[in-house]
């Protein structure tokens, strides 16, 4: 595996070698970077001329001047690198670890949730071919695949940001609102759920009342303006969650594991109340190493009921804590919501449609939290439904055809349970051409985002991107190539790797 690695690391310098060369002479004879201080009428406009020229080696050919940011890209190799400057005389290091930091908290939320959603949808209608539930999903997925992503975040701006902003002032639910929500709710379920007619009727009743008695309650108590979730539906929630990660996980015939997800539960509702003098003095540091001592406490709790299958017992523990302490730093946020929505920064719009924080609002560990968080959300919510609809289609494919396989039926025939056929055989197969759309698609999110950038005003890398273009600025927009070039060449290696751990047949060699 070493020498596969080494030699791949080895041809994929020489690609990014020459493709940052003809990137950079591109670029550089795009245009004049000097036409802004020619047009000026400045007095000391020569002298301005003349510096620009020393700082950005204007006086050399840009076929060697690439030589030169090369010279200065090697240093990195002892940790000192040196990505020239931009025409204002800025350090590009600086501005890219500025909007890495920026785009990195932008995409990564929205690409794990697109990932995890669209894998479990993709399961699903796999499972449920040819249902209502199937076509109505492939409709969704085709619908939001075509749409321009510009045009999905003017729509987000408008319903989302704007029309949520103005239901806060009256947060009260029309009573054929919630009817019609019930029903759709109860629809999607029942289609979800799958089953002869009675099943699903029963499905679609449930679904229907729940889905109207919380809308009603909400409505009622002015939840939209002091949410929360509290200790019963944390309770209620995380037993929910315990039962339905060890079905999917070990299978409920796994009492040992049941028992040490229900006890991860029993342990998160006991520590609600303790918890809450600590999340007085909470600091990024802190949040960081709770949630480290949460997933330990859950593995060693899950190896400890385990027995025979301490590891898969200890998984399945694990994540059930970490859903746990997430319902729990969830419900302290919402305590904050209040105190943020009311602000003078915000003023009862706490929705933002641009930027990525409010100036000079203040505020302890969870009002930045709940802050940080109106900003992500309509960005986030744009790049998750562009990125599900393809998630959504390759697994669906991937898993139609694992499922067709002689090693399916051979299982079947077996006796083996269906969720172990599911879980075990077909989706760690049907993952395989999976982890390559992953690797692709992780590997370039971080220029990709450049248009949702923009219509977000995020002064991500998407800015420091078109900022160099249009001042024909040579040093920001490789930065921005040799990040993203990277990225591709380290996630594209990955998916190798990941190909050999998930398909044994398959070697490095």
């Amino acid at each position: 595996m070493a020498t596969f690695v080494i030699r791949r690391l080895i041809a994929s310098f020489f690609v990014l070698l020459a493709a940052t060369y003809i990137m950079y002479v591109l670029t550089a004879l795009s245009g004049d970077p000097l036409e802004d201080l020619r047009a000026s009428t400045a007095p000391n406009a020569a002298q301005l001329i003349e510096r620009r020229i020393d700082l950005l080696h204007l006086d050399v050919p840009p076929y060697l001047r690439y030589f030169i940011w090369l010279g200065g890209v090697s240093k990195c190799v002892i940790g000192q690198c040196d990505l020239g400057y931009n025409v204002q005389g800025q350090p590009v290091i600086a501005l890219l670890e500025n909007a890495l930091g920026q785009t990195l908290q932008l995409v990564t939320t929205a690409a794990i949730l697109a990932i995890i959603i669209g894998v479990i949808v993709g399961i699903v209608t796999a499972l449920r071919q040819y249902s209502g539930f199937d076509y109505g999903v492939t409709f969704i997925a085709f619908l939001f695949f075509s749409l321009p992503i510009f045009w999905v975040a003017v729509l987000l701006k408008q319903y989302i940001a704007i029309g949520f902003n103005d239901f806060l002032r009256n947060p009260d639910i029309p009573p054929i609102v919630i009817v019609i929500a019930a029903i759709l709710s109860g629809v999607v379920w029942a289609a979800v759920a799958g089953g002869n007619w009675r099943r699903r009727g029963i499905v679609f009743g449930v679904a229907t009342a729940v889905t109207a008695g919380i809308l009603f309650y909400m409505s009622a108590t002015d939840w939209f303006l002091t949410p929360g979730l509290g200790i019963v539906l944390i309770t209620l929630t995380g037993i929910a969650a315990a039962v339905g990660i060890t079905a999917v996980s070990t299978g409920l015939k796994n009492r040992r594991s049941l028992y040490a997800s229900l006890t991860v539960v029993a342990l998160g509702v006991a520590l609600y109340y303790p918890l809450q003098f600590i999340f007085g003095r909470m600091t990024m540091p802190l949040f960081l190493g709770l949630a480290v001592v949460t997933i330990l406490v859950g593995g060693v709790i899950g190896w400890f009921w385990g027995g025979n299958d301490r590891w898969q017992v200890a998984r399945t523990a694990a994540l059930v804590a970490v859903i746990m302490g997430g319902l729990i730093a969830i419900d302290e946020y919402m305590s904050y919501w209040e105190a943020y929505s009311n602000s003078s920064r915000v003023r009862g719009r706490p929705i933002a449609t641009i930027g990525s924080v409010t100036p000079n609002l203040g505020g302890n560990f969870w009002v930045q939290g709940v802050d940080s968080f109106t900003h992500l959300l309509l960005p986030t919510i744009a790049l998750i439904l562009v990125s599900v609809a393809s998630y959504t289609r390759y697994t669906r494919s991937s898993m139609l055809e694992v499922m067709n396989q002689d090693y399916i039926r051979t299982a079947r025939a077996k006796g083996l349970t269906e969720r172990t056929v599911i879980v075990r055989h077909a989706f760690r197969n049907a993952l395989i051409p999976i982890a390559t759309i992953v690797a692709f698609d992780v590997g370039a999110i971080v220029g990709g985002a450049v248009i949702t950038e923009r219509v977000f005003a995020w002064t991500g890398m998407g800015a420091l991107f078109i900022n160099g273009l249009d001042r024909v600025d040579p040093n920001p927009v490789m930065a921005f190539f040799l990040v993203t070039g990277a990225l591709a060449i380290i996630f594209n290696l990955i998916a190798d790797l990941v190909y050999a751990a998930l398909d044994p047949r398959i070697r490095l060699s």
